[in-house]
């Protein structure tokens, strides 16, 4: 079965939630992990730091470099690039994590909260994608992995959070665009989305949202796993949901993903 051994990760978002657990799946591996995110003190609701994440990185058999980046500032994404590179010698994957969320109606969402989602979720995802993508042409199989939801332009997926559903389609966008650009250096770029809810800390700060009607983000993980570790020419353009990657990979049985067995399941946005 096909590894992460050796291959570096520059993942956005890593210091928490289901980046981090992107991380500590392919440091089981032997994988470098490039932790890129901002937090680099623990918040009282949203625990973990790119230093914590380091050390779980460390102890899972990974090696990481732990930098303070925000993706909004292209200068930022710059310098983590180059110092990634500097350290690790290339850059193999992308995982474009880091996203702002707000599911707020047009009335009820602030212009600074609108430019918080568009300047993480669509601006960022462009702005590290092209900063990567030098390097990953030089990769022997490259990746660019959003977690974003399939595009679907139907106005149900809009009318809730118009400005949230502009923001998260805008990272789905670069792989539609971006898969067909650069199918040609051998560059894959998909993009991978929950079925259910994920559990994750700041999961727990949406008003009344019971993260026990999820799945942990292990179950993300490891569907980015095997997507990250297949055959980059041939697996480009998707729009995966991690149940469907795991039932490709012979994986069935979910219950050990679920925060609470006993409680029905919340599908995520996004999906019927």
């Amino acid at each position: 079965m096909a590894d992460l051994s050796g291959k570096t990760l520059f993942i956005t978002g890593a210091s928490r939630g289901i980046g981090k657990a992107i991380a500590l799946r392919a440091a089981r591996d032997g994988a470098n992990i490039v932790i890129a995110a901002k937090t680099t003190e623990a918040h009282p609701k949203l625990p973990g730091t790119i230093h914590s994440a380091a050390e779980e990185i460390e102890a899972a058999g990974g090696k990481a470099l732990a930098l303070q980046v925000d993706i909004r500032d292209e200068a930022q994404i710059a310098d983590g690039v180059a110092r990634a590179v500097e350290h690790f010698g290339g850059i193999d994957i992308l995982v474009n994590n880091a996203s702002a969320i707000s599911l707020t109606g047009t009335l009820d969402t602030p212009m600074k909260r609108f430019d918080l989602m568009m300047g993480v979720n669509a601006r960022g995802t462009f702005a590290t994608s092209q900063a990567c993508i030098p390097h990953l042409k030089r990769a022997s199989n490259p990746h660019i992995l959003m977690l974003s939801p399939p595009l679907s332009m139907q106005r149900k997926w809009f009318a809730p959070h118009t400005a949230y559903t502009m923001a998260k389609y805008g990272m789905s966008m670069c792989v539609l665009g971006m898969s067909g650009e650069f199918k040609g250096d051998g560059i894959a770029v998909n993009a991978l989305w929950p079925r259910t809810l994920i559990a994750t800390a700041a999961l727990a700060m949406i008003p009344g949202v019971d993260p026990g009607m999820g799945r942990k983000p292990e179950i993300v993980a490891d569907a980015a796993h095997a997507i990250l570790t297949r055959d980059s020419r041939t697996c480009t353009g998707n729009f995966f949901i991690d149940d469907e990657v795991l039932a490709q990979e012979g994986v069935t049985d979910l219950k050990s993903y679920s925060v609470d067995p006993d409680k029905a399941l919340l599908p995520d946005l996004f999906l019927d």
